[in-house]
């Protein structure tokens, strides 16, 4: 069978709520700031559904043993949000997984040739190749940034389809880039926009996310 990029973009009525929040220009930074968490929480319940190791168990109720089912504690698992604006969807994702190792990996796009530049880079030498690793990354505009981070993790030992990427606007240049890259990868969106402007920008998209979730 032949792999192919799965692309999902939850019906889910809080996170179009949270997306026309984020969407609105007139958003102060702080409301912007909830939006992501919230987003960065229900996307990260979306794609955690078929994606994190469980185990079969029992446990002693009150009146007799029961079934069980629970999280896997011995399966590594990983977030690397995307800096700046990656952290804004971190704090969501990591009240529904606690319990994962977080790796920071700062990227800043050239403005001139669009290409993204590394100034800080926190991944491991190695991952243990059962590591599920969820990316957070608000925009995938033209694809440099996420086609960056996948690189980087799958040099060190990271299977693509124990990666899950969220993130809340998606635009056709960068999942073409990855679908040809990386086929088998999943991403998890708030929203598709069809529309990536001369500068790179998603239209209409968030704006700049970086700067509306530090009020910069």
């Amino acid at each position: 069978m032949t792999l192919q990029l799965r692309v999902y973009v939850p019906p889910h009525p809080l996170i179009k709520h949270w997306l026309a929040v984020a969407r609105d220009v007139s958003t102060p930074s702080v409301l912007f700031r909830t939006a992501m968490t919230e987003l960065g929480r229900w996307l990260t319940y979306e794609a955690a559904r078929e994606w994190l190791p469980t185990q079969d168990t029992t446990v002693q109720g009150p009146l007799d043993i029961a079934p069980a089912t629970v999280v896997n504690p011995e399966v590594p698992m990983a977030v690397v949000p995307i800096l700046r604006a990656g952290l804004g969807l971190l704090e969501g994702a990591q009240t529904l997984l606690p319990l994962a190792s977080i790796y920071h990996l700062g990227l800043v796009r050239d403005e001139e040739t669009l290409e993204p530049l590394c100034y800080l880079n926190k991944l491991p030498k190695t991952f243990d190749p059962q590591t599920r690793v969820l990316i957070t990354d608000p925009m995938l505009a033209t694809g440099g940034s996420i086609m960056a981070t996948m690189v980087e993790l799958t040099e060190r030992g990271v299977d693509p389809s124990l990666i899950r990427v969220v993130c809340v606007v998606a635009a056709p240049p960068a999942l073409q880039k990855l679908s040809n890259a990386f086929p088998g990868l999943i991403v998890y969106a708030a929203t598709i926009d069809e529309t990536v402007n001369e500068q790179g920008f998603i239209v209409p998209g968030l704006g700049d996310a970086g700067d509306r979730i530090f009020g910069t």
